[in-house]
């Protein structure tokens, strides 16, 4: 089989992996946890048969039975000889000490080490791990057990088989449209002759928030959504916080109001409660000429970080966001095109928004830039 193949390990809604499916890649087998994230895989089409579309717990022995006998059915039916990548994404939640203090404590970041046991096992022509910053001096309990720095656990498991190259990369640099600082691991299995650092994405310049999303139509009617694009709307928020945001300069704070009726703040027992300004970046106003901000799961409220137009008295809408993470037009969240959502009547398209607003918004939030997993994809056809 000449095809590239690929596993995607903890792939939420797809968004990054589908940079693989832009490069013909067939996917394999493809794992996430919620079933409402893996829909919106399905309806981009990206598995072949659908048994390839695994939900479950990569921690329960079941889930890992399934993505082998995924990997057995395309050697018995579609020739396949070796894979060409396994993708892991372990959600940030896997990174967490405090989880190591429950009662019925799992071993700790096993989601991480469950991936190094996968690709060890199943050797892939090459490898791909994304998380934060400070993963790789991450706490780990290895497969032995012990305690280890998340890069000595991978090098205890993989640098047998594979050349490993790691880097902290902010992806702004890379291609993507806003900033979101990450670590990418890339391994290539010893008998071929490919340097890892050749498949890291190319450095690019820069993009501003108005070069990205300044053509979009601007939006000042709460719930207004654009004639020619359901994902371009007004996500609507109590009516009484707008004043706190409406004067407000690019940069500027709601907690820079002079107005102390303007200051954030909420009811409790009748009295009033003014918030604290405890994080400058909530209740901001973005800046036009500035790169966007890391895009986070809670992008729907104001009080989120970084969230807020730099001109529409409104949160960032999905098609902004969408444009931020260099997710394409084509890509679905839903099994209608567009087109269809388009010429539905207002009151349909407020509740396919309804229904679908947040799992969207945070798919987006949760995901790899797919620029980015498209260049290492590029790559991997060129140099291999």
């Amino acid at each position: 089989m000449n095809k590239y193949t690929y596993i995607s390990l903890f792939s939420s809604a797809g968004v990054g992996c589908y940079g693989f499916k832009q490069e013909d890649f067939e996917c394999i087998a493809t794992n996430e946890l919620l079933q409402k994230r893996l829909q919106i895989q399905k309806y981009n089409n990206k598995c072949k048969y659908d048994s390839g579309y695994i939900c479950g717990d990569i921690l329960k022995q079941e889930t890992v039975d399934k993505i082998y006998q995924e990997i057995q059915f395309w050697k018995n039916n579609e020739n396949l000889k070796d894979i060409t990548t396994i993708i892991a994404t372990p959600p940030c939640q896997g990174m967490s000490v405090a989880n190591h203090k429950k009662k019925d404590e799992q071993a700790r970041n096993s989601l991480v080490i469950e991936s190094l046991k996968l690709i060890r096992d199943i050797k892939p022509k090459t490898f791909i791990i994304e998380n934060v910053r400070a993963f790789m001096n991450t706490l780990c309990t290895d497969i032995d057990g012990t305690n280890k720095k998340i890069s000595e656990a991978i090098n205890a498991n993989l640098s047998k088989f594979y050349n490993i190259e790691s880097k902290v990369l902010n992806f702004k640099d890379y291609g993507s449209n806003s900033s979101r600082t990450r670590t990418l691991v890339i391994g290539v299995r010893k008998d071929i002759d490919v340097n890892p650092e050749f498949l890291f994405p190319a450095k690019q310049s820069e993009k501003t928030i108005k070069q990205v999303i300044g053509d979009l139509k601007s939006l000042s009617k709460m719930g207004e959504i654009s004639q020619d694009d359901i994902f371009h709307s007004f996500r609507r928020y109590n009516p009484e916080m707008r004043k706190w945001i409406k004067d407000l300069g690019e940069g500027q704070s709601a907690f820079d109001n002079t107005d102390i009726s303007k200051i954030p703040h909420y009811y409790k027992n009748g009295d009033i409660i003014y918030c604290k300004k405890k994080n400058g970046d909530k209740y901001t106003r973005q800046c036009w000429d500035k790169v966007a901000p890391c895009i986070h799961t809670r992008n729907d409220i104001l009080a989120s970080q970084n969230t807020i137009h730099p001109h529409d008295d409104r949160v960032f809408s999905i098609r902004e966001l969408m444009r931020f993470m260099s997710i394409p037009q084509d890509f679905k969240w839903t099994d209608k095109s567009l087109n269809e959502l388009n010429k539905l009547n207002n009151d349909n398209k407020q509740l396919f928004i309804k229904q679908n607003d947040i799992n969207i918004r945070q798919s987006i939030g949760e995901a790899v830039p797919t620029i980015i997993f498209n260049q290492i994809a590029k790559n991997i056809k060129k140099y291999l």
